[in-house]
């Protein structure tokens, strides 16, 4: 970092699960200097670009406060789930610089070409998306945490079957959720086409430590996994030990009709 070149700023958000994309594509092709590169918009400023991905999240380069309002408000439009908290991300950055290299939440570039702030902005999308399931997860696991304790400590789950039915149900969802969008944490498909920014890319990723994360973002799922059998195995003893009565009493009134059978 010097004095001689100006320090920039990058934000990134997390707005919502993901956005209506056809029709904000329309919108911000009809209605700003806006390119497409697959499942990514990127949407030129006066003083820097904002690039806005499908699976809601937008990546602001030097934005203006205005501008960037304006453009979450137009986003928040097209929001299907729109999170009630943002989450966000701050970087610095600064161009011309002798190599492409991040260090201490600072981006130094070499080049001011916007496929390269594509190829970063595609790694810190990744990155907080990935926030949002990993807080996802450890929240569902932590409204959860009683459960184990309590088969642990009383040997069974003190919960009805209905009230066990919904909470089998929100794991579900929870896992479901974020497995139905884990393609989001993969290599993304621009560089398919343009190789030669994958090294922007990975520098990226790595000082997210993208791929650490998505390994225990797995352990997590797998938690969930074992909480969801744990919870079908609970639901199975608990009919079984209903069954096993109803033939008990079955048993007990047959014995009794007998007897009285016999003594009248």
């Amino acid at each position: 970092m010097t004095d001689d070149r100006p320090i920039k700023r990058c934000l990134t958000v997390c707005l919502a699960q993901s956005f209506e994309f056809a029709q904000l594509r329309e919108k911000l092709l009809d209605t700003t200097r806006a390119q497409l590169f697959r499942n990514a918009l990127v949407v030129d400023y006066k003083t820097g670009c904002a690039i806005v991905f499908a699976y809601g999240v937008m990546v602001c380069w030097n934005l203006n406060l205005d501008d960037r309002r304006a453009l979450q408000d137009l986003l928040l439009d097209y929001a299907i789930k729109p999170d009630a908290e943002p989450q966000e991300d701050n970087f610095s950055y600064e161009i011309g610089c002798e190599q492409d290299r991040i260090q201490h939440d600072h981006i130094e570039l070499q080049s001011a070409d916007f496929k390269v702030l594509l190829a970063l902005s595609h790694a810190m999308a990744q990155s907080i998306k990935l926030a949002a399931f990993e807080g996802h997860a450890i929240d569902t696991i932590r409204a959860t945490s009683h459960l184990p304790q309590s088969l642990a400590r009383e040997g069974k789950i003190k919960l009805n079957r209905k009230t066990m039915a919904m909470i089998r149900g929100q794991l579900f969802l929870t896992k479901s959720d974020i497995i139905l969008n884990y393609d989001l944490l993969d290599t993304p498909e621009f560089f398919w086409e343009h190789p030669e920014y994958q090294h922007i890319y990975s520098m990226a990723a790595n000082y997210l430590e993208i791929q650490q994360r998505t390994d225990v973002l797995s352990k997590k799922l797998e938690t969930i996994h074992e909480l969801l059998e744990m919870l079908a195995d609970e639901q199975k003893h608990q009919h079984s030990s209903a069954l096993e009565w109803i033939i008990i009493w079955l048993i007990a009134v047959e014995i009794v009709m007998s007897i009285l059978d016999k003594l009248f």
